[in-house]
């Protein structure tokens, strides 16, 4: 039996990993796992009450897995949840095989792990299985819309919010960029307004590139996907949002400066480019920075 390979969606959160995880597992060769290893991980001192930690304990049996069960009931992680609290100082590659046991029987061709600030599966030779990377980027005008948004609505502030923004999905994009061309995996650079706008063209090209043929249910997430997700967006839950693939486009009614001077700034606008409209599915009728 071909041992199935790891496909990691990296970059900056907030960027539509939730989505494309739940149209990657609407494909019959593909399961995705979600942000698997913010459970995995040993909680920090201070971090017991996040609900990543608390689904070692009670919250298993109150919240979902996207599969439909309750997580302490799911398949995929019931067992691993039960198993955790008396086993949290085994390091993550074992955890990591440990939860994707059950899954080997059905034979996936790959499984997705979408913990988008996760280096440490980028080592996963320890794993014994092919690695494949997809870096997700939202345009640097659309994040950092919704982080001033995300700011008001958590602070009630978003004036300075879009200065610091703006700079932070430089830093970490670029970052992520520069690992992940040391990281010797095979990557595919997708923008998040390609897979939004060109959602057919988007997943075809990718499934083009994991080598396995494109599904039409993968355009209907919500509805056909076969994922264990039990920690990330709520959006997974929300039928408006995941059953199919849509476009958030309310920063291009937006009239703050950082969204109008971004693509003024030579290497911002030059990684926007590189990192979100590299694939040309979007041809000349987006606005590319």
């Amino acid at each position: 039996m071909t041992e199935p390979g790891l496909l990691l969606i990296r970059g900056l959160g907030h960027s539509g990993s939730t989505i494309l995880d739940l149209a990657l597992g609407a494909h019959p060769q593909l399961i995705g796992l979600g942000e698997a290893v913010r459970v995995l991980e040993r909680p920090h001192l201070g971090e017991e009450h996040k609900g990543p930690q608390q689904l070692r304990g009670d919250l298993r049996f109150e919240r979902r897995c996207t599969c439909g069960e309750l997580a302490g009931d799911c398949p995929v992680w019931g067992p691993l949840l039960a198993w955790l609290p008396a086993h949290d100082d085994r390091p993550l590659p074992e955890k990591f095989n440990r939860l994707i046991e059950p899954l080997t029987a059905s034979s996936p061709r790959w499984l997705v792990e979408s913990f988008q600030a996760d280096e440490q599966l980028l080592e996963a030779q320890a794993l014994g299985r092919p690695v494949r990377v997809i870096q997700l980027t939202r345009d640097v005008r659309s994040w950092v819309h919704s982080e001033s948004r995300r700011g008001v609505e958590r602070h009630g502030r978003g004036g300075t919010v879009g200065w610091r923004s703006m700079l932070r999905w430089w830093r970490i994009n670029r970052c992520w960029e520069q690992r992940l061309n040391r990281s010797g995996c095979a990557v595919f650079r997708l923008g998040y307004e390609e897979l939004a706008l060109a959602p057919e063209q988007a997943l075809q090209q990718l499934c083009a590139w994991l080598e396995v043929g494109f599904d039409p249910a993968m355009l209907q997430p919500g509805l056909n996907s076969s994922s264990h997700i039990v920690s990330g967006n709520r959006m997974r839950f929300d039928p408006a949002q995941s059953q199919a693939i849509r476009y958030d486009a309310a920063w291009l009614s937006s009239a703050a400066l950082s969204l109008r001077v971004a693509p003024l700034l030579p290497a911002v606008a030059r990684l926007n480019r590189r990192l979100v409209y590299s694939n040309g599915l979007l041809g000349s009728v987006w606005p590319s920075a």
